[in-house]
C-alpha cells in the first residue's frame, strides 16, 4: 500500500502562483524557497519575510484552573503568565525526557491556546488527553485541520500589517490579542510571536481567509519565503529544532537526542521554583555532563553538518552537532549547535567536517546573529 499523499494547506495556490519549490515536509507539502534560500533569508532579516506555517498545530485548553493544570505539565510557571501574554515551554516525560517544546498563549484565566510541532500534533495530544483532570474541569480542542497560521517576520512587519489589514492590528513582542475589524474582513487571532529572531508575528485565521490575508501581505512587500530560510533563521538565532536537536525515546532510536531541559540549555522556559512531570532529572545534573552549545567557525573549510563530530585540539571527542549551515546574516560563516561535554564559552575545537578536513571553530553562546 502506498503511503498517503502530503497534505497541501489552504495556501497551496498561492505556493504554486508564486513557482514555489515544494516539498513533503513532515506530511505537508510547503516551499522549501521561492527563490533562493539566501535571498529569503536576508529579506527577512532587512524587511519582513512571510511563512506559511499552517502544518503546526494549534490547541485550545478551557477551564477553571486551566493554567495550574497547565502548569503540572510545563517547564514553565504557567501562573506566573498574564492574561494577553505568550510565553515558551518544554513538555517532559516521566522520565525528564523532552517530549516537544510549545509557545502558549494565556488568553484569560480560563483559556490557554497552545501551538504544538507539526509532527507532533497526535503525540502532544495524547499526552495533554492522559493527562485531563479526572472531573473534567479542564477541556482540550484541536483546532488544527481549520486554522491556518501565517508568520510575518522582519523590521518591516509592522507597516506591511498595517498597510494589508489597515491600522490597530500590531501587536508587542509574546503577546496576544484577537483581529479587531479590518479591511480584509478577515478573523482570528495575532500573537507577537516567531522562529526568527525578529520582530514580527504570527496570524491565526480560518483556512477560507488565509489565501486572502496571504495575497494582501505580498502585495504589501513581505517577501514569501521558504522552510529553507525558516531554518538558517531559527539557527542564527539559536532555537532548537523538534526531532533535530532533541528527539522524545519514545519516537526516535537516536538516545544522543534523548535530552532534558538542563541539556538543551535555553536561557527561557525553565523555571524551577514549581513542581512539574519530570522535573527530577533536570534537577540531577552535574557541570560536567554534556550540554547545549554553539560552534562558529574561524576557519574556512567544509561546512558544519548534522551529526559532525566535535573534538578538543588534540582529538578527544566532545559531542556532535545536531544543527549546522553556513549562516547569511554572517557571510555565510560556519555556525552550528550540538551537545559538547567539558567545554566553556571561547574554547577552539575541532568539526570533523569531512574524512579529511576538521575546521577550527570556538565555542559561542548563541545566538550567533
Amino acid at each position: 500500500m502506498s503511503e498517503a499523499p502530503p497534505v497541501r494547506t489552504a495556501l497551496y495556490d498561492e505556493h504554486v502562483a508564486l513557482e514555489a519549490n515544494l516539498v513533503d515536509f513532515h506530511g505537508f507539502e510547503l516551499p522549501i524557497w521561492y527563490t533562493n534560500i539566501r535571498d529569503e533569508h536576508l529579506a527577512t532579516r532587512s524587511g519582513a519575510g512571510l511563512f506559511d506555517v499552517s502544518h503546526m498545530g494549534s490547541f485550545r485548553f478551557s477551564g477553571e484552573g486551566v493554567r495550574a493544570w497547565l502548569e503540572g505539565l510545563a517547564t514553565q510557571r504557567v501562573t506566573s503568565i498574564a492574561p494577553s501574554r505568550c510565553a515558551y515551554t518544554h513538555f517532559l516525560d516521566e522520565d525528564g525526557y523532552l517530549i516537544d517544546d510549545m509557545i502558549f498563549a494565556v488568553v484569560s484565566e480560563t483559556e490557554v491556546l497552545g501551538v504544538p510541532n507539526a509532527s507532533m500534533i497526535d503525540v502532544m495530544w495524547a499526552w495533554f488527553t492522559k493527562h485531563l483532570p479526572d472531573d473534567g474541569s479542564v477541556t482540550l480542542e484541536n483546532l488544527s485541520d481549520h486554522t491556518s497560521i501565517l508568520a510575518l517576520q522582519g523590521p518591516l512587519a509592522k507597516d506591511f500589517l498595517a498597510s494589508a489589514m489597515g491600522d490597530g492590528q500590531h501587536v508587542g513582542r509574546f503577546k496576544w490579542r484577537e483581529l479587531t475589524e479590518n479591511e480584509l474582513g478577515v478573523s482570528g487571532w495575532i500573537q507577537g510571536t516567531g522562529y526568527t529572531g525578529e520582530a514580527g508575528y504570527e496570524i491565526f485565521v480560518s483556512n477560507n481567509d488565509a489565501p486572502r490575508l496571504w495575497r494582501a501581505l505580498v502585495d504589501a512587500g513581505a517577501t514569501p519565503v521558504g522552510l529553507g530560510a525558516r531554518d538558517t533563521l531559527r539557527l542564527e538565532k539559536g532555537y532548537l529544532l523538534s526531532g533535530v536537536d532533541f528527539c522524545s525515546p519514545s519516537l526516535g532510536d537516536d538516545a544522543f537526542l534523548a535530552r532534558d531541559s538542563w541539556e538543551t540549555n535555553v536561557p527561557f522556559g525553565l523555571d524551577m521554583d514549581h513542581e512539574f512531570i519530570g522535573k527530577s532529572r533536570v534537577a540531577s545534573h552535574h557541570d560536567d555532563d554534556p550540554r547545549w552549545w554553539g560552534i562558529r567557525y574561524v576557519e574556512k573549510g567544509p561546512l558544519p553538518r548534522p551529526g559532525k563530530e566535535v573534538q578538543s585540539l588534540d582529538g578527544q571527542a566532545l559531542g556532535r552537532l545536531t544543527s549546522g549551515a553556513p549562516a547569511p546574516s554572517l557571510d555565510n560563516t560556519g555556525i552550528g549547535i550540538g551537545y559538547l561535554a567539558g567545554v566553556s564559552e571561547g574554547d577552539e575545537v575541532l568539526i570533523v567536517a569531512s574524512p579529511r578536513k576538521s575546521v577550527r571553530a570556538v565555542v559561542v553562546r548563541p545566538p550567533f546573529y
